[in-house]
């Protein structure tokens, strides 16, 4: 008896040895934040509700007003505050990428945005891409979609709201129906004893379930005052540089599948082990409160902290996998980079041939599907230079074959030349200020400077 108390009381020495450490780390990690923790909630608040109608360099450059300001004020914050870290779940923002979220950083935090916001999500969205991912995260919770020009859309709604059911109102233009006042400004009260809001002339029981989107394809819709203070708007417009981490996350998943893989693996693992260790801290202080005098004679309190050993070493193990994973996938991500750099490059003035001539319209999903395509028919090559050379001729003459077909005869030289002169301004063959005077002209008059080029006729100078 005695020996198997011994055996215990080794157990137990150790078990609370390992949780001292990791605890003791633990309440040092929860006094820096508890010391950051009002700076961090300011500044996630007024990311949350005033940028997401911005696009992302202007966010980065309210964020740093915003910290300069904290700073004068002498509120501490984290230094590295990231509002992905900050109010973001790897977990969900991995699910919302499975459903179809970009994987850009901008979409992601648009995302967090979306779902953690107060008011009623507003997503400015002319590609499309939030409308997808809405109807495929939603579709399980059966979603209802309609739009304002349908007749029965307060109907719908009406069906909607105790249910429980999300409801997505898609393709709005710079006005929103009055009806949905009361809707978007919540304007709940109780009814019966139930939750209710005024629609039309009834008043409505609303379940705490209930979730409501509106989207429009309008690319720069004026919105009055009184309706941006009504929904949260939310910029989904596609920039070059978040195209262009949309296209690298495409390049790295179809060139090293195994490293996203691994890296999805990681994320839902380290999720499950934080869970599994929460569960096991509670548990221990529930055992160690309710534990007699004699404490070496719980076995489930000594089998549960050997247990909590075990997984808080495993999850310090992962987490080092974690980060050399994450390495590797970073440096195998830029070495592609040229490749969505040049993609991003070509869509844009894909977009752009809309302003030479309004027939030209090409859709984010179709270039996107033929990105894609022409990944896995371009020639394969053994060393990664070769192949990333193959990728960027393959894409370039397969887009400009592509396209070709479906412009005017007199619009084809336009559409080369457009191409080339960006490819070689983002190389930088090409100054930023001659390329703004060869467009534009000089601000200045010059008809009196004589023609000293050989190439051009004195009428053409």
């Amino acid at each position: 008896m005695i020996e198997i108390k011994l055996i215990r009381a080794d157990k137990l020495t150790s078990g609370l040895a390992s949780e001292s450490e990791r605890w003791r780390e633990a309440v040092a990690k929860l006094e820096a934040d508890m010391v950051n923790l009002m700076g961090n909630m300011i500044l996630a608040a007024g990311y949350q509700s005033y940028v997401g109608v911005f696009t992302s360099s202007f966010r980065q450059e309210l964020l740093e007003m915003w910290k300069s300001c904290c700073r004068k004020k002498k509120i501490k914050f984290e230094r590295t505050f990231d509002i992905e870290t900050v109010l973001g779940d790897p977990v969900r923002v991995r699910d919302w990428k499975i459903k179809g979220l970009p994987a850009d950083a901008l979409s992601v935090e648009n995302g967090i945005i979306c779902m953690s916001a107060k008011r009623w999500p507003l997503l400015i969205d002319p590609q499309g891409q939030g409308n997808k991912w809405l109807k495929n995260m939603e579709k399980e919770n059966n979603l209802q979609v309609t739009k304002l020009s349908n007749p029965k859309f307060l109907k719908i709604i009406e069906v909607c709201l105790p249910a429980g059911n999300p409801v997505l109102i898609e393709n709005i233009e710079e006005t929103l129906d009055p009806s949905l006042e009361p809707l978007l400004t919540k304007d709940i009260r109780k009814i019966n004893g139930q939750d209710s809001i005024k629609l039309g002339d009834s008043w409505v029981a609303i379940s705490n379930d209930f979730k409501f989107f509106v989207t429009t394809k309008l690319s720069n819709p004026h919105y009055l005052p009184e309706v941006c203070i009504k929904v949260t708007l939310i910029n989904f417009t596609v920039t070059p540089t978040g195209l262009e981490d949309q296209l690298l996350v495409d390049v790295i998943k179809f060139e090293q599948p195994e490293l996203e893989q691994q890296r999805d693996q990681l994320i839902v693992q380290l999720a499950d082990f934080k869970r599994q260790l929460k569960e096991i801290e509670d548990k221990i202080l529930k055992l160690v409160s309710e534990a007699s005098e004699d404490i070496v004679a719980d076995e489930e309190l000594i089998n549960v902290l050997e247990q909590s050993k075990v997984t808080s070493t495993a999850i310090n193990e992962r987490v080092l996998e974690a980060e050399k994973t994450a390495i590797v996938i970073t440096e195998s991500r830029e070495s592609y980079r040229v490749v969505a750099c040049r993609g991003s490059i070509l869509y844009f003035v894909i977009a752009d041939l809309a302003l030479i001539d309004p027939m030209y319209q090409y859709s984010l999903e179709f270039f996107s599907k033929l990105f894609n395509k022409r990944l896995d028919s371009s020639e394969k090559a053994d060393e990664k230079e070769a192949r990333i050379e193959n990728i960027l001729h393959d894409i370039t003459n397969a887009f400009y074959t592509n396209i070709c077909r479906g412009l005017f005869e007199k619009d084809k030289l336009m559409y080369s030349f457009l191409n080339t002169t960006s490819i070689m301004r983002n190389a930088g063959f090409i100054d930023p200020l001659e390329w703004n005077f060869f467009l534009r002209g000089s601000p200045n008059d010059h008809s009196d400077q004589p023609n000293k080029c050989d190439f051009i006729t004195d009428k053409q100078w």
